[in-house]
């Protein structure tokens, strides 16, 4: 019970609350001097003097005059940044974070002129009652002995001393106490509030979404990167390396060829890792520029070096091309080429692929055939065909992989 009563008045987080309320009620001030410099005489030209006169009248014209000063106010973007801030580090837990961040859609500076009437509104009457509670915790103390009590304007009220006074001072304390209850309810109900009008909006959630969105698809393409590149690299060097060392000391002429293989794979691969690492870093462009089909003749010399028996068949433009079409392109066949060496065969001479790549007015066709011995690329835990498949998908086209008639056949179309 005692702590129920006495607990807001001892936390701190309470007079932080007390604080951001009675910032409210200065910043209403400026507005009240403009208004009661300007509105009377406003009033004194559009009404007769009887009517602008009237006290009604007068506070009632100088209270919408205060809204409006307000409200279009709170419609300049940095009052949705100082609020915001403010919220967060004075109303405790519960503001939301993007409260502070700065919104330029119509429906932010809307709710945030929301927030602005009711923080000035309620600090004005917060502020009031803490002008006041000086002022009456004085001359409840002082009521007893002198056995008068001020009023506005000079005005003294008698009131009995000595004893008979006692209460004064402890309506005064429990006023007081009172005082700290309101101030910690207000404080909780802009709490609140906030989540309604300094949250983030539709808007806020729906961009938050799309960088999302942006992030994820960049975190994709990278991933992609590595793995065609560093994994293609990766599967060339564990494959020679293999063979090399079973035929080291009956073919060296072949041991030769694999780690000849082995240095140009490698080779590429930290040329590519430096490029991707370059994209990682934004401060830090990639050295290495991506590869196209312009360099399609270098991966099919590496492979030819891996132990893969091309047969090859390219036509039309390829440098012509666009530049996102080449280099996807490159990747799907360098994929490929990769899974054939993987799945097909461990033994050099043993793999066996059909490259066809055409380049027409309206698209680009490309297809790999490759005899189905071996596991095919569908197993468990690969990434090739996915990655092929959204590099496809990307540039609005198609890609088919599967068995077909013995072998494992991959065709892709991109539009062009």
């Amino acid at each position: 019970m005692i702590r129920a009563v006495f607990g807001p008045v001892g936390r701190k987080l309470t007079y932080r609350r007390w604080t951001y309320l009675v910032l409210g009620a200065t910043l209403i001030v400026p507005f009240t001097f403009a208004a009661v410099a300007i509105v009377p005489p406003v009033l004194g030209m559009l009404l007769p003097a009887d009517t602008a006169e009237q006290p009604l009248v007068v506070a009632v014209t100088m209270t919408l005059a205060i809204i409006v000063w307000a409200a279009g106010t709170s419609f300049i973007p940095a009052v949705r940044v100082v609020e915001g801030t403010a919220a967060r580090e004075l109303l405790g837990p519960g503001v939301p974070a993007q409260a502070s961040s700065r919104a330029t859609n119509l429906e932010a500076r809307w709710k945030t002129c929301q927030w602005f009437l009711v923080h000035i509104v309620v600090g004005a009457v917060i502020g009031g009652l803490t002008l006041f509670l000086p002022l009456g915790l004085l001359q409840s103390f002082l009521a007893p002995f002198t056995g008068e009590w001020l009023l506005a304007r000079g005005t003294q009220v008698s009131v009995p001393s000595g004893w008979q006074s006692a209460w004064i001072p402890a309506v005064a304390l429990v006023a007081s106490v009172l005082l700290v209850h309101l101030v910690n309810l207000a404080g909780v109900g802009m709490t609140r509030l906030s989540q309604v009008l300094l949250g983030p909006t539709p808007a806020d959630h729906l961009a938050e979404l799309k960088q999302r969105a942006e992030q994820l698809a960049e975190r994709n393409r990278l991933a992609r990167e590595l793995h065609d590149s560093v994994g293609h690299a990766l599967s060339v060097v564990t494959i020679q390396a293999s063979a090399a060392g079973r035929v080291l000391d009956g073919d060296p002429q072949f041991a030769k060829r694999a780690l000849s293989a082995i240095e140009e794979s490698a080779r590429g691969a930290l040329a590519d890792l430096d490029h991707v690492l370059g994209l990682l870093r934004e401060d830090e462009p990639g050295t290495q520029p991506q590869r196209t089909l312009a360099d399609l003749d270098q991966l099919l010399d590496t492979m030819r070096l891996s132990g893969v028996a091309l047969e090859t068949r390219i036509t039309g433009d390829l440098p012509g091309l666009p530049f996102a079409v080449s280099t996807e392109a490159y990747r799907i066949v360098q994929e490929c080429l990769t899974n054939a060496l993987k799945h097909a065969g461990k033994v050099a001479g043993a793999v066996t692929v059909t490259l066809e790549v055409e380049a027409s007015d309206d698209a680009l066709r490309v297809e790999a055939t490759n005899p189905l011995t071996g596991q095919p690329p569908t197993g468990r835990g690969g990434r090739g065909i996915a990655g092929m498949r959204e590099r496809a998908t990307v540039l609005r086209g198609q890609i088919e992989a599967g068995p077909a008639a013995g072998a494992w056949r991959v065709r892709a179309r991109i539009p062009l």
